[in-house]
């Protein structure tokens, strides 16, 4: 920290001197003042602390989840930001919440395992002990030959993944992969998910449960994703009018799985005990984002827009997916606040929900505001989630389409921003480079063309509006903290977030004080058929 506030001054003097295209104004004098306000006067990780540990996991549809959307509205409001609110999407459909997972093994051993119940499953309904039996079929068919062999047992589905004997060691970028990162990658055509393979894996994902709940057995479990964390997501469905799941699925960690697994291959009986208690939620089916304003002055009905998302999975307390990214935009927030700046444009900081199942809560806020899609006529396509579909033509523009000045996302754990993706936007790089340059001692030095995926700034982008997601060290995030039991407050480095809160910060200051909008692309038009 001390180095960080030695450095303030001289910065402060070095800043004017740098290299800059003279088309692009950059306001230093608040760029300096930011930085100063950001670094030592910081707030984050109290925020941080108040979100993760204070109110803990925030799956979407839960209680917590209603609680942070309250908390965030609350802080914001309290700042002296204008018009907090909460603005209502949906419907999304059932909620969910467990309160306890306690899974024994009783024979022939005693030992406590770890396992996490999947989100949209049911609980055991009480203590239930059963004998353990293992399960493995590439396809539904294979599983015809447990047929009448699973009634009140505990299946072990599937095979653990070889251990991978690493530590989990923060990865920040250098130089060589900054450069890897600019250089932009020719494909052959558009980028394309695979929705026929996600398609099937899900159907034999449904038919296998379907399968262990007609056999009646007591539980499933499954091996996490890989050894040392528990990866837990969701196996039934949310959805209003779709069949919940009917059995309790938990993931249990691999090394535990394992030894269940191993004793069963050896022809040893394992008697296992589990209590799930978990539930639905049937009461409210809608949901809300968050939103609140720092207002412009000339240009006030133009909006820069900045935000996160503020669910998570419910493993862990959701601090580097997605808490890191709520708090740095509200801090950010609150330095613009702080520093009595007055925007040409009107800043806006909007808290997402229904990320985690696709990108719901911003889907739902651009289809409002900005832009619409035809819903899909394939009943097939109807069955997969919002960002598995096909793109559906047209989009229809609303007026506050040309209204948008940028959107920027931050969604990608908790390290410090290195840089940005452009989006395959040429016309604002020259921006950027310009608004890096005083933040480049800060270590933000990249811009790459390329596009990213998986995140709220897609509901943007595809439609034709300028948003944006920051590159970010990686640290722990991928297969660590990502949707597991070790997303909590102990990720998050308190100078990776300051440094974060002030680069949007910058960068929203600088969207909002420009003379024109940002350039744009043109809006997505339907590919012609070959």
């Amino acid at each position: 920290m001390k180095s960080i506030l030695a450095g303030l001054l001289a910065v402060s003097t070095a800043l004017s001197a740098a290299p800059l295209p003279a088309e692009e104004r950059v306001d230093l004098e608040t760029i300096t003042r930011i930085r100063e306000e950001g670094f030592r006067n910081s707030n984050v990780m109290q925020l941080a602390s108040e979100l993760t540990d204070g109110i803990g996991p925030r799956l979407t549809g839960s209680p917590n989840l209603k609680r942070a959307n309250e908390w965030a509205r609350q802080k914001l409001a309290s700042w002296g930001l204008s018009n907090a609110r909460l603005e209502s999407w949906g419907p999304f459909g059932r909620g969910w919440e467990y309160e306890q997972s306690a899974v024994r093994m009783l024979s022939p051993d005693v030992a406590e395992l770890l396992a996490l119940p999947e989100a949209w499953t049911p609980g055991t309904g009480g203590a239930v002990r059963g004998k353990a039996v293992r399960v493995t079929a590439a396809n539904p068919d294979e599983l015809e030959k447990f047929k009448g062999k699973l009634a009140g047992r505990i299946v072990f589905f599937g095979d653990p993944p070889d251990p991978k004997l690493e530590n989990a060691q923060a990865e920040r970028y250098d130089a060589k992969a900054l450069e890897e990162l600019f250089e932009f990658q020719i494909e052959p055509g558009p980028r394309q998910v695979n929705r026929e393979v996600y398609r099937k894996r899900r159907e034999q994902r449904n038919a296998a449960t379907r399968f262990f709940a007609g056999e009646k057995a007591l539980a499933v479990v499954s091996p996490s994703r890989r050894d040392g964390v528990l990866t837990v997501q969701a196996a039934g469905s949310w959805r209003t009018g779709e069949e919940p799941s009917p059995v309790p699925s938990l993931v249990m960690a691999v090394e535990h799985f394992g030894r269940i697994a191993r004793l069963l291959d050896r022809g040893i009986d394992v008697e296992l005990e589990l209590d799930v208690r978990a539930k639905f939620l049937d009461g409210d089916p809608m949901q809300v984002n968050t939103l609140a304003e720092l207002p412009g002055t000339d240009k006030k009905g133009e909006i820069v827009m900045l935000g996160a998302h503020l669910d998570s999975w419910h493993a862990g307390t959701g601090a580097t997916d997605d808490g890191a990214g709520v708090v740095a935009t509200m801090e950010a927030m609150r330095i613009l606040k702080a520093l009595g700046v007055s925007p040409r444009r009107t800043i806006r900081i909007a808290l997402w929900t229904g990320e985690e199942q696709g990108l719901l809560g911003s889907r739902a806020y651009v289809a409002a505001h900005f832009a619409t899609r035809p819903e899909p006529t394939d009943p097939e396509q109807k069955k997969l989630p919002e960002w598995r579909r096909k793109p559906t033509w047209p989009i229809s523009v609303k007026p506050e389409h040309a209204k948008l000045a940028a959107y920027f996302n931050l969604d990608n754990g908790a390290g410090r921003v290195r840089g940005i993706y452009a989006e395959k936007n040429a016309a604002v790089v020259p921006v950027f480079e310009s608004w890096i340059a005083p933040l480049k001692d800060l270590g933000v030095t990249t811009i790459t063309m390329r596009d990213t995926t998986g995140s709220d700034h897609e509901s943007f982008d595809g439609v034709g509006l300028p948003g944006f997601q920051f590159i970010q060290d990686e640290l722990q995030y991928e297969g660590w903290t990502h949707h597991t039991n070790l997303d909590t407050f102990e990720r998050l480095p308190p100078k990776d977030l300051m440094q974060a809160s002030v680069v949007i910060a910058c960068f929203v200051w600088q969207a909002a004080m420009r003379d024109g909008m940002l350039p744009r692309k043109p809006v997505p038009q339907e590919p012609a058929k070959r």
